[in-house]
């Protein structure tokens, strides 16, 4: 029953974050500021949910393990400019490589 109480509070909260910017007045959002920020946030959202999925072990403990050399091999990749796939291809190996060699 408490997952049904949750799923509903989530509904209803989602509900009411969407009326709430369905209530911002159009101008307020035309601003170059107001634009910027929402061209921007979500890649900063997304490159900070990787960096925490990368090094927290799962109990709040930073982890170095062979995600962090995937995540640096991806980097260097992207530095070279190697297209997308290649990159998640290097990152792909370099981590199943560290795995392999670290047991």
């Amino acid at each position: 029953m408490t997952a049904w109480v949750a799923i509903g509070l989530t509904a209803v909260g989602c509900y009411l974050a969407k009326l709430l910017g369905l209530s911002i007045p159009p101008a307020s959002l035309e601003r170059p500021v107001v634009r910027r920020l929402a061209a921007l946030l979500p890649v900063a959202l997304l490159a900070a949910l990787t960096a925490l999925q990368t090094v927290d072990d799962g109990n709040g403990a930073l982890a170095l393990d062979a995600r962090v050399a995937g995540l640096t091999a991806a980097g260097v990749a992207l530095l070279l400019r190697a297209p997308f796939l290649l990159v998640i291809g290097v990152a792909v190996l370099v981590t199943a490589g560290c795995r392999t060699l670290g047991g």
